[in-house]
């Protein structure tokens, strides 16, 4: 398998029990997880797109983190991940939305 260009991390609140109990889950991250990898593949971005264990940002969630350029997004929704996945296809990232 080939490295690709970018990691795109999407918090879904699991904890080591496996129960979904943070912010991100209850704020639809599984619905963000199921968006990226439809228009990821719609849009011929080269990405790799994990669900992960909670990142400890409970209050600023759901979280998208993008590697390797490092890139954390706090409170991402539908309409957002749309923006970010625009300034992605140009290598870039969206500084108003980059968590400060």
């Amino acid at each position: 398998m080939e490295k690709p260009t970018y990691h795109v991390l999407v918090c879904n609140s699991f904890r080591v029990g496996g129960d979904p109990q943070g912010v991100c889950n209850r704020k639809d991250a599984v619905d963000l997880l199921q968006m990226l990898e439809s228009e990821i593949a719609d849009r011929g971005i080269d990405a790799l797109v994990s669900s992960t264990g909670c990142l400890k940002q409970c209050e600023r969630g759901p979280i998208v983190v993008i590697y390797p350029a490092g890139w954390w997004y706090f409170g991402v929704t539908r309409q957002k991940m749309d923006v970010i996945l625009d300034a992605l296809e140009q290598g870039e990232p969206v500084p108003e939305l980059l968590a400060g």
